[in-house]
């Protein structure tokens, strides 16, 4: 029975489109789970402060139809335009990051109705608000990704490696960092993850990993709610009315949910009771109203996810796709289990959304967007693009879908690109 199972699983597996599909039904589910409890976390506080309980989630899903337009043209663009945008994009998100840091020293924190506004993590435009930090994630992944393989053979070299990459991707990382710590780290998983995918020497990348814990301990020195936060995550009963109270809060949902929990909409934290539960706390809330049970299909559904990321990157026959797909995988990944496991109390809370289900705008475009190339890549892969050509779809499903992939590499193309010291196995 057990060997039956496997072979056909393994027989699944085997089949050309194998990751496309395993992608587009794990990131769809995750986004569907996310909007009916985004909806469940919000009706109350929503109908309490408009008379509305369908406000917030017709906004998120207004995001979300948003994000699907921005999946449906990311997985349509070669990968030459994504190298060719990196630079550009780049520039445009350490502009709006030091911008953001100026106009919130500037105004500190005040909003001005008639024009542009900020806080700490927000640029406000009218009645439109989004989050840098997010559009940062993107830029610094596919320049970074496009750098390592334009430098090739010389990643072996700390010289060549440092300049310009490690300066430009350090004040990113600054300028996010100043405001958004969680965010940073993030980021810094994701640098440091495509350098060791791309055969970045150890001696290197433990330099780097020192520097950003140094970096990351000034950060959280220099800002007292930060350490403020690390020292009630320890002891969150000793801060109950201040920074444990949260915490509190979301270890009441959970052991309230038990195995199968109270039931969709039946929670009972939402009732003002767990803060930001639509949004960095709303894993706790899927705990409570859908218990363990549910807990572990979120879990599974991201582990499907990252093992289908991973796959892509190693099946791809383009040194810039296959670290790219890295890039993004450990960027989700990442973000999953720092949420996950402040919630949980494994981690201090940063306070990052949880991808695909939180509540945000800027969040779910920049990830839907990010997921759509990495379908994008999924077609490209060698077995999956010459199903796809030999298929030779309508020209009206080229239209309206994606259109063919590119024809794979020739096989001594392939042999020469798996040499290479830009395409270490993930």
């Amino acid at each position: 029975m057990r060997s039956g199972f496997t072979e056909l699983l393994r027989g699944l597996l085997d089949r050309p489109l194998a990751s496309y599909y395993l992608l587009l039904s794990s990131a769809g589910l995750l986004l569907t789970i996310g909007l009916v409890m985004v909806f469940s976390a919000t009706m109350v506080e929503s109908y309490e402060a408009t008379g509305d309980p369908y406000t917030v989630i017709l906004q998120q899903i207004i995001w979300a139809v948003v994000g699907l337009i921005c999946f449906w043209v990311a997985q349509r663009l070669p990968s030459r335009t994504y190298r060719a945008v990196s630079r550009p994009l780049l520039v445009v998100a350490i502009l709006l990051g030091l911008f953001l840091v100026v106009m919130s020293i500037a105004q500190d924190g005040s909003e001005d109705s008639g024009g542009i506004a900020t806080d700490n993590l927000w640029i406000h435009i009218g009645p439109v608000q989004f989050q840098p930090a997010e559009i940062a994630k993107f830029a610094l992944l596919l320049w970074a990704a496009d750098s390592l393989v334009r430098l090739g053979p010389r990643i072996a070299s700390w010289r060549d490696l440092a300049i310009p990459m490690f300066p430009i991707a350090g004040l990113l990382m600054i300028i996010i960092g100043y405001a958004d710590l969680g965010t940073m780290l993030i980021i810094v998983a994701m640098f440091i993850g495509l350098l060791w995918a791309s055969g970045v020497p150890l001696r290197i990348l433990g330099v780097l990993f020192g520097t950003a814990l140094l970096g990351s301990v000034l950060l959280i020195a220099f800002e007292g709610y930060r350490m403020e936060r690390i020292i009630s995550f320890s002891r969150p009963e000793d801060f109950a009315d201040t920074w444990g109270y949260q915490a509190i809060q979301g270890y009441y949902a959970i052991a309230d949910g038990g195995w199968f929990g109270l039931g969709l909409g039946e929670s009972r934290q939402k009732w003002d009771w767990l803060p930001n539960g639509h949004n960095d706390f709303i894993f706790a809330l899927i705990a409570e109203e859908l218990g363990v049970v549910g807990c572990l299909v979120i879990l599974a559904l991201f582990a499907v996810l990252v093992y289908t990321g991973f796959r892509i990157a190693r099946r791809s026959d383009d040194p810039f796709r296959s670290l790219v797909a890295a890039g993004v995988t450990i960027w989700i990944a990442g973000q999953a289990f720092i949420n996950i496991g402040g919630v949980l109390g494994l981690i201090p809370m940063t306070g990052v959304p949880l991808p695909f289900i939180s509540d945000g705008g800027t969040a779910l475009v920049v990830v839907l967007a990010a997921v759509g190339m990495l379908a994008g890549f999924a077609r490209a892969e060698p077995d999956a693009a010459q199903a796809l050509r030999a298929r030779n779809p309508s020209r009206l499903v080229r239209l309206l879908w994606a259109p063919l992939p590119p024809a794979p590499r020739s096989e001594s193309d392939a042999g020469s690109k798996k040499s290479s010291p830009t395409t270490r196995k993930t």
